[in-house]
């Protein structure tokens, strides 16, 4: 297979437009339509998606829960101390992104709670060890959104009291990820209803965002990037929705590149699209062969960055790259409290 260049998926945009808090109510944010087979782009509202899907499509949503697993304390110096649990290895001892530590250091932050950083492993990630097993409990009380630097650098002095909730889509049930799956978090019950009401059915499944999803692509060759696995599930009266959907010749839309990636993977089980659980590192970029997913909801992703590669597999990267063009030229707001694209 010939190389697959990183320097391709790299672009300048407009610093402005990356969105430093998310549209209320969640459907006003805008919703670029793009036509997967010509390229033709139009303006819309996310409250005007029952326009765009009709009778016998099937949505499938990421119903994964967003962990407040970011944390804001002090070392023993006084100096500010702050990280992003990403994965418990036992109870108390967890896998940790920060900067600034050493092992040995002693943290401390709110409520009582006191960490020890034990080292750094090959992946880059701090290991520090609480001094509680119930850590769930503990950042379900004092944990923090977890939202993307980008979003923090543009958050200064701004209320972020309402992240837990809104870094959350309505619809979360599964505790489990690092991250939000961002396509989501423009829909609202009464979206849903309505989709519903028209004739789209609605299938869950769940993929636990971890550090697979977001890692940078660094390699200049893409294909040589390692995805890291996440765990999926999609349970057997969810997939019949989907499988029935793909006998009958409707679209099946996957909401976000975490499910695309899912149903990718549930498509290339022996025997054909099904229900099934368990890990997956499936790394979706141009030249996938897409089995299951004929629609795409996504938000505008970060240049260089795997969900990118994904669309770009989907709808083709000059496509894509033009339709970005077209975003910025519309102020279109970016990245995971932005605006949402629609390829169909």
């Amino acid at each position: 297979m010939d190389g697959l260049p990183l320097s391709d998926f790299d672009f300048p945009f407009p610093e402005e437009l990356v969105a430093a808090a998310p549209a209320e109510p969640r459907d006003s944010s805008r919703l670029m339509l793009v036509e997967r087979a010509s390229g033709a782009v139009s303006h819309h509202r996310f409250c005007d998606l029952p326009k765009l899907l009709k009778a016998g499509d099937c949505l499938v949503i990421n119903e994964t829960k967003v962990m407040p697993c970011r944390l804001i304390g002090r070392k023993a110096t006084g100096g500010r101390a702050e990280m992003l649990l990403v994965g418990e290895l036992e109870p108390g001892l967890w896998r940790a992104l920060a900067s600034g530590l050493k092992a040995g250091m002693s943290l401390s932050f709110p409520g009582g709670a006191q960490a020890t950083v034990e080292g750094l492993n090959d992946d880059g990630e701090f290991i520090c060890r609480f001094n509680t097993a119930d850590m769930a409990g503990y950042l379900a009380e004092h944990g923090h959104a977890p939202l993307p630097p980008y979003i923090l650098k543009r958050r200064r002095g701004m209320d972020a009291s309402g992240d837990r909730q809104r870094y959350q889509t309505v619809y979360a049930a599964a505790q489990g990820s690092i991250a939000a799956p961002t396509a989501g978090l423009h829909f609202t019950p009464g979206l849903l209803d309505a989709l519903r009401s028209m004739g789209v059915r609605l299938a869950k499944l769940t993929l636990h965002v971890g550090r697979g999803t977001f890692r940078p692509v660094t390699v200049e060759d893409a294909h040589q990037h390692p995805m890291l696995p996440e765990h999926y599930l999609m349970p057997e009266a969810e997939a019949a929705a989907v499988a029935r959907t793909l006998r009958e010749g409707g679209r099946v839309v996957a909401v976000g590149t975490t499910s695309t990636r899912t149903l990718e993977t549930l498509a290339r089980q022996a025997g054909g699209f099904g229900p099934g659980q368990g890990w997956t590192n499936l790394y979706i970029r141009p030249g996938h062969e897409f089995r299951a997913v004929s629609g795409l909801i996504t938000n505008f992703h970060l240049p260089k960055s795997t969900p990118l590669f994904l669309a770009a597999a989907f709808l083709g990267r000059e496509k894509l790259l033009a339709a970005y063009q077209e975003a910025f030229r519309e102020r279109y707001r970016l990245y995971s409290y932005g605006d949402a694209m629609a390829i169909l």
